[in-house]
């Protein structure tokens, strides 16, 4: 289910999505250094984990390819409440499925809200309210 497309080292950018060490991650930062006698040139490349926030550095060639997840954006309905999981379900497929709740969204998330949510990778992350009905 996971879907990821290539890219070279040398063809990213700041900003763009990648999986260092298995993890999506967000470019943060690039560095590169020119190709020596006997060598290739060498992309240093720091990237911030969009879940877990960690943050990781990686020196990979220039022509290597990285894996660069497809982050898919979907709305859902927010069913019910539970401390910090919200059990919401997708405006598109109907599936229902727990989500946590982010400590900065808590005071947001009601019942029957809509929420943008991203799937990455095999992961779904709560990132706004985009409706409150009231």
């Amino acid at each position: 289910m996971a879907e990821i497309t290539h890219k070279t080292a040398g063809q990213l950018q700041k900003g763009n999505y990648v999986l260092v060490d298995g993890v999506a991650s967000t470019v943060s930062g690039i560095q590169t250094s020119r190709p020596g006698k006997h060598g290739h040139a060498k992309v240093r490349l720091s990237a911030v984990g969009i879940i877990d926030g960690k943050k990781r550095e990686i020196v990979v060639p220039g022509h290597d390819h990285m894996e660069c997840p497809i982050i898919g954006k979907k709305n859902a309905q927010v069913l019910s409440l539970s401390g910090s999981t919200a059990n919401v379900m997708d405006m598109e497929t109907y599936e229902t499925y727990d989500l946590t709740i982010p400590d900065e969204l808590k005071d947001e998330v009601t019942e029957g809200c809509t929420v943008l949510y991203w799937q990455i990778m095999d992961d779904r992350v709560v990132k706004q309210v985009v409706a409150n009905q009231e």
